[in-house]
């Protein structure tokens, strides 16, 4: 069951996805019991610890480049018992080669190299394995669409979440917003290769040879 309550988390002063964006993010990233996940810009490891709990049988990498969300990663690792997670200190896509082949890959920060961040997880991802990304900005939501345009092994979808939770102020309850964030999901349909589109080339040539000798003949 996924939705951990944020205030069970150490939190510290590192941001955190909240559980509302947190439970959506899960779901969209459909993890296996067995699978492999990438958590780049993973902050408190809030979405690493959840994710590490449905893949009981498989392994976790939480990358993160801040040394203090580094330390509450561990914190919350040992707070919820889990031990199937990797913590890799470094600032994305550095970092990203030290991982293995992967099931799911969630970006909840790029730090501006996004594009680069795709392309070294592409390179990770099975056929079939999904990303889910959280953006707070129109800027970054762009430049991801932009880069699944141009990648057709990659269908893709994306929505934009509205958080309002009710605040008790003594008699009176009210709406407080949390920022609105697009999900975006993309799943790998092929491994496409330039080798292939190579070869196709090569036999189109030696095709059109064998015709042209056949004429002549």
């Amino acid at each position: 069951m996924i939705g951990i309550d944020d205030e069970d988390f150490v939190r510290g002063k590192v941001p955190m996805t909240k559980r509302e964006i947190r439970i959506l993010t899960l779901a969209n990233a459909n993890i296996g019991v067995n699978d492999y996940i990438v958590d780049v810009g993973a902050g408190t490891g809030s979405i690493s610890i959840e994710a590490a709990l449905i893949a009981t049988g498989g392994h976790i990498f939480a990358l993160e480049r801040n040394s203090d969300a580094i330390h509450l990663i561990k914190q919350n690792a040992e707070r919820f018992s889990v031990k199937n997670i990797s913590i890799i200190n470094a600032e994305a896509p550095d970092g990203l080669h030290l991982i293995p082949r992967i099931d799911v890959a969630i970006i909840g920060g790029s730090g501006g190299f996004l594009q680069e961040i795709l392309q070294a997880i592409d390179a990770k991802l099975k056929t079939g394995g999904r990303i889910v990304m959280n953006f707070i900005t129109v800027q970054s939501l762009a430049m991801c669409l932009n880069w699944f345009k141009n990648h057709t092994d990659y269908k893709y979808s994306a929505i934009q979440v509205q958080i309002n939770r009710l605040k008790n102020l003594g008699f009176y309850d009210m709406a407080e917003a949390i920022n609105p964030v697009h999900i975006v999901t993309a799943k790998k349909i092929c491994q496409c290769q330039m080798s292939n589109l190579v070869n196709f080339s090569d036999a189109k040539s030696k095709f059109t040879h064998i015709i042209r000798s056949f004429v002549q003949d």
